[in-house]
């Protein structure tokens, strides 16, 4: 994809959203964005939560990150870019889900499966991996340890969501509902996590 095919991307995106429908991006910036459901994604390429919800401008809140991890609640005077996020979108929008999307074939996960001592040293990505450094299950091998493991994180971060007080609480007060979301790259399916049945196909 060169950049001038980008250009001309964006001028089809602006027929369609300030030509054709002049009123709709005055109103998002008249009323303000105020988005019901924020998704935490994976910066991998092929996994664009608005492309594969169909979501218009202005209804998602989304931020993403190598392997759509959530880190725990940690209040400091580091750079928290994820948990920044996360607390917009709750203490400020309001949002009334989040979603932890996942997917097959995360290249995050497979570093984090695959990477062992003497190799290549990352500056950023080791330590970002040991968020979910606990779903790497070495009694399983190759492709199959990769698929539980990006499942596996998914739950870790539904986990570390719940350390951020705020988060908890509205959880608690029913304001606020945490969904974990797999999406498989091959097959083109959306699978959920729900804490009693586990992992079921809810599209596909």
């Amino acid at each position: 994809m060169t950049i001038d095919r980008l250009i001309l991307g964006f001028k089809s995106f602006r027929e369609t959203y300030y030509e054709e429908q002049p009123d709709f991006y005055r109103l998002l910036v008249e009323k303000g964005q105020k988005p019901e459901i924020m998704v935490i994604a994976c910066s991998d390429s092929r996994v664009n939560p608005s492309i594969l919800a169909k979501a218009d401008p202005g209804e998602l809140f989304i931020v993403r990150n190598v392997a759509n991890l959530v880190p725990p609640y940690e209040p400091d005077s580091n750079y928290h870019g994820t948990s920044a996020a996360i607390e917009f979108a709750v203490r400020n929008l309001n949002v009334q889900h989040i979603i932890v999307l996942g997917h097959s074939h995360c290249g995050g996960i497979r570093f984090l499966c695959e990477s062992r001592k003497g190799d290549e040293k990352r500056e950023f990505i080791e330590g970002w991996m040991s968020i979910v450094e606990q779903v790497r299950d070495d009694g399983l091998a190759g492709e199959a340890q990769h698929r539980h493991a990006e499942r596996e994180a998914v739950k870790v971060s539904l986990s570390n969501l719940l350390s951020f007080p705020w988060v908890k609480d509205r959880v608690e007060d029913g304001q606020l509902k945490l969904h974990g979301w797999w999406f498989d790259l091959v097959a083109g399916e959306l699978l959920a996590h729900e804490a009693e049945e586990g992992w079921k196909t809810v599209a596909g």
